[in-house]
């Protein structure tokens, strides 16, 4: 069998077909496992990458790079929908009960969560840069999502949907599966070259020191359980299986043993992190245009480590990188122009800090005069728009002084030319730059 820009395959739950994404000829091919032939080819958006099938059969959900994710009727083998999700859609996992879809986008660096019901996007859930293949816990209460830029995995609550910690992993974390108990998870590190293994049995396993964490323990023997013990603390018992605790954390510090009393004795599932509130101290650069960019923006203070989210007033940030003293992130595209503050978001609480200023795109209409000597030394006035950010003048190229009047005018001194022409006389502000125009003349001679 042969399917030029063969790309990932999912298996029908009978075991009688294949679905195999096309990434080069935007097509699924429906492959007849008896044969080992090709029986069907199915059109879908540009670039499809992942495919998963719901555990019926009945549908196979394939995400393309052009937005869309498209549900095929497996028994037709055609499309019955076409599904708006996220940037840049390209991996998913379905839920064990087939009634949601969850889809990375890699672009948007969010999660999309899809109703099968309907067909329809019903949620986004930002997570950091470049998400991979997520992956659900057995009883579906969580997912996990690797982060191959900042190198972590966002564990989200399915519930909630909203992430609730990000966990260190290696080098270029890509692929994850759970173990089927869902005490731990084994994470491809595609960068790095390694498999980590990752414990899932206390999820979150960070949270304020003032407690008040919702966590999920995962093991064996757990029913009746009659204490949880964070530390010396007790916990409150809110939910109890033979499989799983839940429980609020009461308040501590530092790092403690997770303990699970039942009528069998007390048992280990973990530890859990006290995570001091988060402080912040500086922002570079500290201004940006209201269209975002992909420039990194570094915030700084203390606790930063495990940053779930950054926000830019009500902008999401994309988190790059993190470590315990700097955040660096990417800002989104903004509603408005102006200042705004930052928010960052850790397991230990948010802080507020320094404020981050959208800037509109700048404009020149005008330069007066427009034309002087090639010597240089002419006095010019540039009238627009968006100019009180002016971080660069150049004429050709060439910086030139400058000072900032107003938001509508500069004023600059022209620098010499070793040649005559009309040229460019460009204004660089954060928000990005505009271009009016100045003749250089030769002086008269001999």
């Amino acid at each position: 069998m042969r399917g030029a820009g063969a790309t990932m395959a999912a298996v029908t739950p009978d075991g009688t077909r294949v679905y195999v994404t096309r990434q080069t000829t935007d097509a699924v091919s429906v492959i007849d496992t008896a044969t080992d032939t090709v029986t069907d080819t199915v059109t879908v958006g540009t670039g499809p990458t992942g495919v998963v099938i719901t555990p019926d059969g009945t549908r196979a959900y394939v995400a393309s790079f052009s937005g869309s994710v498209s549900a095929i009727d497996t028994a037709t083998n055609t499309v019955v929908a076409t599904i708006l999700a996220g940037d840049v859609p390209i991996l998913l996992a379905v839920s064990s009960d087939g009634a949601r879809v969850y889809v990375t986008n890699a672009g948007s660096s969010s999660v999309s969560v899809i109703d099968t019901a309907t067909n329809t996007t019903t949620d986004n859930i930002g997570v950091s840069a470049q998400p991979r293949f997520p992956a659900l816990s057995p009883d579906g209460a969580h997912l996990y999502v690797p982060n191959s830029g900042p190198d972590t995995v966002s564990v989200i609550d399915t519930a909630t949907r909203t992430v609730v910690e990000n966990i260190g992993a290696g080098d270029g974390p890509t692929g994850i599966a759970v173990f089927p108990d869902g005490t731990r998870a084994y994470v491809g590190n595609a960068d790095g070259g390694t498999v980590e293994v990752m414990a899932t049995t206390a999820i979150p396993d960070q949270g304020p020191m003032s407690g008040g964490t919702t966590v999920t323990l995962t093991g064996h023997h757990l029913a009746n359980a009659t204490a949880v013990h964070f530390g010396t603390a007790q916990a409150v018992i809110t939910a109890n299986t033979a499989t799983s605790v839940t429980v609020t954390s009461p308040a501590g510090a530092g790092v403690v043993p997770v303990t699970v009393t039942t009528a069998g004795g007390t048992g280990t599932l973990g530890s859990f992190y006290y995570m001091p509130t988060p402080a912040l101290t500086g922002i570079s650069p500290d201004a940006g245009p209201v269209s975002g960019s992909d420039q990194e923006i570094v915030i700084t203070g203390r606790n930063l480590a495990g940053a779930i989210d950054v926000y830019f007033g009500t902008t999401r940030a994309v988190i790059q990188r993190v470590s315990n003293t700097q955040v660096t992130v990417r800002a989104a595209h903004a509603p408005a122009p102006g200042a705004v503050t930052v928010t960052v978001i850790t397991s230990g609480g948010s802080a507020d800090g320094p404020f981050y200023t959208y800037v509109d795109q700048p404009t020149i209409t005008d330069v007066s005069p427009s034309a002087g000597p090639t010597t240089g030394g002419t006095g010019v006035t540039i009238t627009g728009t968006g100019l009180t950010y002016t971080e660069q003048v150049t004429f050709h190229g060439t910086p030139a002084p400058f000072a900032v009047i107003s938001d509508t005018t500069v004023t600059a001194v022209s620098p010499p030319s070793a040649t005559e022409g009309t040229f460019d006389v460009t204004a660089t502000t954060p928000g990005g730059t505009s271009s009016g125009s100045f003749t250089y003349v030769s002086p008269p001679g001999i």
